[in-house]
Order: structure tokens, then sequence, then C-alpha cells
């Protein structure tokens, strides 16, 4: 949990590993013609790289056709967009309706920052199905993020060990190992990407975007951002206002906070996640096998905790489940009420002394797969961070926020107040204090808050309502848990959603889900 903007969606990024697991560079040249103007060569999809995930390759598509794979050029540096280029990793599954009924293509992005499109849509395909009646189905590795000129830090090992540190310091030698280790991360970042670190901005990767609609030959850009994906997809009709096409943004990111305060609303966000869960659990007519009351489940929890910081408990050999991890592994399992079950069996293992459960949810927080290698998610997402955002905190400024973040959570409240340190260090300075999403001249854009989210608070659906300008968006409330809303297949949203995206039927403002 070494920074707090991972937080945001990496269980988007992940699940496909988590559930998986627990169930069974730059180009050359390219300054001669016009990007715009390129033909992309689709060919059948390899299997995704270390550095989206690993695994197999995609599975064929229920009507017999195949996931389609490309790469798209984008300029390295797009105030010089006739100097070197980049290669954009892309897929896309065509539509499965007829030829007449096509609208065009429909880009995904999952979130992160830093998550893996060509891997996250094969493995939420099956929830989309309905969409791709009449879009093709596409996603992407934004820049910096898998195939897409992959940001490099650290080795497999040294991420082990990155991983493991003790992320809340409770002295002076614990906060200086800890800034210590935050400055060698960072110092590896710069070493291994050094030339791609400054072009990974959202603006970089919001202009990647309309470049995509050109070469998928769409006069519109029709969008379905999730978590990051709606910062992505408001930076895009920020600066493309008149490109927008049908547009959804769900898990919506409060676009009007710094870091801190982004940090501040997600330990309230995931605070009110483990009260539901504890509650949750306590509530049913069977025995809660990790307490007798919400309270008692989180007093336990805070002991598990407090005893792992002094003395881990094995977890998967050779590695022990250290206190960070712990928390990792909660804060993945309240990305869906889908994961609360793996939360209570691994709560119960580790208070047997088996910490292999909540290992493994850590990690698929992280990008590990099972056979030690990591995706660059981590990588990804604080390069990404890092370059949009402006702010860089001290250890004295942490240490004089923790009462207030403990205040807001007192299990989550440290671990995102020092994950504020993750840019402190970083070799390329930051944008803006927040991005610019308004878009006035917008299509209409369906923007869907959850009230029970809690990487992205449901307060910051209307922010962005208000942000994107007068009317631009249309707010849908779902009253639910986990992070987004279309993915926990109620019909309500569902519908809403895909009559917008579908046939250009604009929910009522303030529709209410349940």
């Amino acid at each position: 949990m070494a920074n707090p903007s991972r937080l945001r969606a990496a269980a988007l990024a992940t699940a496909g590993l988590l559930l998986s697991t627990l169930l069974a560079g730059c180009g050359d040249g390219g300054k001669d013609g016009d990007l715009a103007a390129q033909k992309l060569d689709w060919k059948d999809c390899p299997a995704p790289s270390e550095a989206e995930g690993g695994g197999s390759a995609p599975s064929p598509l229920p009507n017999g056709g195949t996931w389609q794979c490309a790469t798209m050029k984008a300029p390295l540096d797009w105030s010089s967009p006739k100097g070197d280029t980049i290669g954009i990793a892309l897929i896309r599954a065509k539509a499965s309706g007829p030829a007449s009924r096509r609208i065009g293509s429909l880009v995904f992005n999952f979130g992160g920052p830093g998550g893996s499109g060509v891997s996250s849509l094969p493995a939420f395909a099956s929830d989309y199905a309905a969409l791709r009646t009449r879009y093709d189905l596409v996603s992407f590795d934004p820049r910096g993020v898998g195939r897409s000129a992959p940001v490099k830090c650290e080795t497999d090992s040294q991420l082990d060990v990155f991983f493991q540190q003790d992320a809340t310091p409770d002295d002076s030698a614990e906060r200086t190992q800890l800034l210590d280790r935050t400055k060698q991360f960072n110092a590896a970042c710069e070493k291994n990407s050094k030339k791609i670190l400054p072009h990974v901005a959202t603006t970089d990767a919001a202009r990647d975007m309309d470049l995509m609609r050109q070469v998928l030959g769409d006069d519109k850009l029709h969008y379905f951002g999730i978590s990051y994906g709606t910062e992505l997809g408001g930076v895009y009709a920020h600066l493309f206002p008149k490109n927008v096409g049908r547009a959804v943004l769900d898990a919506v990111i409060d676009p009007t906070q710094n870091p801190e305060q982004s940090a501040l609303g997600q330990a309230r966000g995931f605070q009110l996640a483990l009260d539901n869960f504890a509650e949750d659990c306590t509530s049913k007519p069977t025995q809660c096998p990790i307490g007798s009351t919400p309270q008692d489940v989180k007093n336990r929890i805070a002991k598990l905790l407090n005893d792992l910081e002094k003395t881990p408990i094995p977890g998967i050999a050779p590695r022990q489940l250290t206190q960070t991890a712990a928390t990792n592994g909660i804060a993945q399992s309240l990305y869906s009420k889908d994961f609360w079950q793996y939360l209570t069996e691994g709560l119960e293992q580790a208070y047997a002394g088996d910490g292999k459960i909540l290992m493994l949810l850590s990690d698929a927080m992280n990008g590990r797969s099972e056979d030690g290698e990591y995706s660059n998610i981590t990588a990804a997402n604080i390069a990404i961070s890092c370059a949009d955002q402006k702010p860089r905190y001290t250890a004295d400024y942490v240490q004089q926020k923790l009462p207030e973040f403990r205040a807001a959570s007192p299990l989550f409240g440290d671990y995102l107040a020092w994950g504020m340190l993750s840019c402190t260090d970083w070799p390329v300075a930051g944008a803006a204090d927040h991005p610019d999403v308004s878009a006035p001249g917008s299509a209409p854009i369906l923007v869907v808050g959850n009230t029970g989210d809690p990487a992205t608070p449901y307060e910051g659906a209307k922010k962005m309502v208000d942000a994107l300008g007068k009317g631009v968006a249309v707010e849908l409330t779902y009253k639910g848990q986990g992070h987004g809303a279309y993915d926990s297949r109620n019909r309500c949203v569902q519908s809403a959603v895909n009559g917008y995206l579908l046939d250009g039927k604009e929910p009522q403002a303030g529709t209410v889900c349940s």
C-alpha cells in the first residue's frame, strides 16, 4: 500500500488474477507520415506479457471469433508529434450483431492508473456482452503500462522486499527506513525508465485516445471509464469536448481533490466498507466465525495487525504475512462484496496462524503472479500518479496529519497517510493539484456513483458532475457495495447504462438504483 492512489482500481486491474488464484518499449523513428492515417495490423492475441500480468492467451469468443490485438504508433512526446514514437497495445472483440446495427468502437479503461486493458477486457468481457451487440469492444495498455513502453523499476525479488516493508513507521528509525526504501524504488524507476517517465501523464494518455479514435475510424469517441478511467475520461472530455460520443464514467474519482484529500477520502471509504463487511458477517443467521459483533470483528482485525507488526506468521513460503501484507489483503477484499467470503476465510485462517489467503489477496493487489513475477502495475501507477500530481509531501507533514487520518480510519489511516510519500523524491515534476475536466460543449456523459464504494467514495460523482460543467453530465446513483456499479450486475444500473450506450436514451438525472 505504498501509494494510496493505487487503491483506486487495483482490484479491477487484478481481479482476474485474484479469482483464478483463489479458485484454482520505445519504437523506432516514426517521423514520416500521418499517424492518424496508420493502418492497424490486427492479429490473434498472444498470451499477456509479464508486465501485463502473464497468463494464457484469451479464450475464443462465444460466437467462435477470436480476440484480436494490434499496436498503434503514438508520439513519445506529444509536444513534438513528429518525433520518436512508442507502441500502444490494443485489443478488440468485433461487434457480434449485424453490421448495419454497429455504432462503432467502445473504448474501455478499467482503472489503476497502471492496469492493463489488454489483459483486463477479456477477463471482464462477459459483463459487457450486451454492449458488444452494437460495438467493437476495445481496450488498451495506456503508455507506461503493460506492452505500451512499460515503466520498469525494480526486479521481482526487490519488489518482494518492497511490499513486505513496514509501511507505517512508529519511530524515527522506521521512518528513515521507509524514506530510504522509497528513494531506492524511485531511483530505480529513473534509471530503468528515464525516457518514458516525463511522458506518462493522463493528458498524454487522453491524446493517445483521440489518436486511437481516428485510427479506429470513429468520428466520436464512445467510452466506458472505470475508477481512474473516469479521470482519464474527464480529461479527454476537457481536451476534446467536440469529439465525445456516448460516454459512461463509473466508480467516479473526485476531480477537485488534491492527493492528500483523495487519500483522506479513501480512508473514510475503506473504513465504511470495513464497517459494512463486519455488519454483514455478524447479521447472518449462521454464526460469524471472526467476531460476535461488528465492533468485535474490527477489534480482532486491529489486534491481528498489531500482532503481525511484532511477529509475522507463515504466508506463502518463503514469505511471511506481515502487517503491511495483511492490510493490503484486507483492502483488496473490500473492493467487491463478492470478495468478502475470502476475507472471512483469510481472517479465520490468520487467527489460526495461517496467512496464505490474506497473502494471496495482497499479491492480487500488487500484481504478483503465483510464479513470483510482477506485472508493472505498481511502477506504472506511481509513474502516472507522480506525473499528474504536483504536491510533494514530507515525512514531517505526514506525521502532523496522522491524527486526522486515524480519525477517518483507525485501520487504514496510517497506511494511506504514509503512502503520500510515494512521489516525494520522484524525478519528474507533477502537472497540477488536480485534473481539469471542464468540458463545455461535450455530448452528455453518464456519471455513475456507488454509495458503498471504498476506493472512489460516492461524493466524487457529484463533484465530477459539477466539474464537467452545466448541461454535460447526467448523474445516476447506485445504493450498493463494492468498487463500481455496472459490474455489480444490478439490473437497474445495467439497464440505464445499456439504454444510453446502445440506444442513446439518457436516464433521468438523479435516478437511484438499489
